[in-house]
């Protein structure tokens, strides 16, 4: 476990493209023991890190980490000045704000008062990598909705896309400019393999959905919608040929 976190931590601070040979002040979201910010200690640069549990960050002071702690919940906000940091990277933390421990939670808000947050600590032109395990396509999409919402621009690297076990979710995110997207890892080099990535921007994308290309209001866009509600447990109409059909206009 300590061996993949790391290499976790690792490929997070790769992909943040930090100048070379430059210590950077960075933020470690839901840093937990405090194993990720070692790597970051190591790479030479100082960091500040939140967690939500203090049995956790317990566990780092008694790991003697070297930078600093913050007993937090990350979907309340980030309670630091605006351009405090010149990046962030979390590592399998942020998918919890998709998840409501109590009434009073709303995960959309709760991840949009996080991602906005972090969008004003971060010095104009930072970036924040943040490893991740959705559950599904509609956490991902949930997520990266709610970045966007913040101000963010950037995308999702998927690393070792056909690999059960190895395959890892990235957010990257940029706080200013929208700039090029890393590349992810793959098990092969042959360059006619397809490339997991996603791209996502501020633009609205009208009439279609961007997550799957179907057009709204279309019989496929209404056969997905009810099939959503039977999962909810509502009660919806059965499926007939008519289901989508364009009724023509009233004289």
């Amino acid at each position: 476990m300590i061996d993949v976190q790391t290499k976790m931590a690792g490929r997070a601070l790769e992909l943040l493209y930090l100048p070379e040979g430059q210590p950077c002040y960075l933020l470690d979201i839901g840093c937990g023991s405090g194993l990720s910010g070692d790597y970051l200690s190591d790479e030479g640069h100082y960091w500040v890190g939140i967690d939500i549990s203090p049995a956790m960050l317990d566990a780092a002071l008694d790991r003697d980490t070297e930078g600093d702690l913050l007993l937090g919940d990350m979907g309340q906000g980030i309670p630091f000045k605006p351009g405090s940091f010149d990046g962030c990277v979390s590592i399998s933390a942020i998918q919890w704000l998709c998840n409501a421990n109590k009434k009073s939670d709303i995960p959309a808000k709760r991840l949009y008062c996080f991602f906005s947050s972090l969008y004003s600590v971060l010095v104009r032109g930072a970036r924040a990598v943040l490893q991740l395990y959705p559950e599904n396509s509609e956490q991902l999409e949930l997520i990266t909705t709610q970045a966007t919402k913040a101000g963010f621009t950037g995308g999702v690297v998927v690393d070792f896309p056909n690999s059960a076990k190895a395959k890892k979710f990235y957010l990257c995110l940029f706080s200013g400019p929208s700039t090029f997207l890393p590349k992810p890892l793959n098990e092969s080099n042959d360059d006619d393999e397809e490339v997991q990535e996603s791209e996502f921007t501020r633009e609205r994308v009208l009439y279609r959905m961007a997550r799957r290309g179907i057009v709204r209001k279309s019989r496929e866009w209404v056969l997905g919608k009810k099939a959503r509600r039977r999962r909810q447990g509502e009660d919806v109409r059965p499926d007939t040929r008519y289901t989508g059909r364009k009724r023509r206009p009233r004289f």
